[in-house]
């Protein structure tokens, strides 16, 4: 079940292992959106993102990084891209759906075995082009039974 909170994700409330989650693209670039916060508080995420070869940076694929004791982050790929595709009139954002829910049937193993809580922004939503409404109904199909907070900045 997901709990809307306003907070910074970077931030995570509550006790125990937390899982911070968040969507990357499979180009390797890394620099806009939440990523930027995550980089501020700590380097790990990106210097791993950043180290995956482009071969293994591909839709649908995480990397579990830890940071502090009990908080790791997921970087998950989720977005083909970092701009929309125009095919004829029809306008795809580089979001992927599928990509993300790959992502997340995988983070719902990790959180298992740390029994660690989720944590994350509305990823997807926004530089990425995706409906959170739709990924609202992928996050709980794919975590259901662990605990979800979804951070909004004031």
């Amino acid at each position: 079940m997901i709990k809307y909170v306003i907070g910074d994700a970077t931030n995570p409330i509550g006790e125990g292992n937390k899982l911070i989650i968040h969507v990357c693209n499979d180009i390797g670039a890394f620099g806009a959106g939440f990523v930027l916060a995550l980089s501020k508080k700590w380097k790990e995420p990106e210097n791993a993102y950043r180290s995956m070869k482009k071969e293994d940076r591909i839709l649908g694929a995480v990397q579990i990084i830890p940071v502090e004791k009990d908080i790791w982050i997921v970087n998950m790929i989720g977005q083909h891209d970092v701009k929309p595709m125009k095919i004829n009139d029809i306008t795809i954002p580089p979001i992927r759906y599928d990509a993300v829910l790959a992502c997340l049937k995988k983070v719902k193993v990790y959180a298992k075995t740390l029994n660690a809580t989720i944590h994350a922004p509305r990823f997807g939503a926004g530089l990425a082009g995706g409906s959170w409404e739709v990924i609202e109904k992928i996050i709980n199909e794919a975590l259901e039974g662990i605990d979800v907070t979804i951070y909004d900045l004031k």
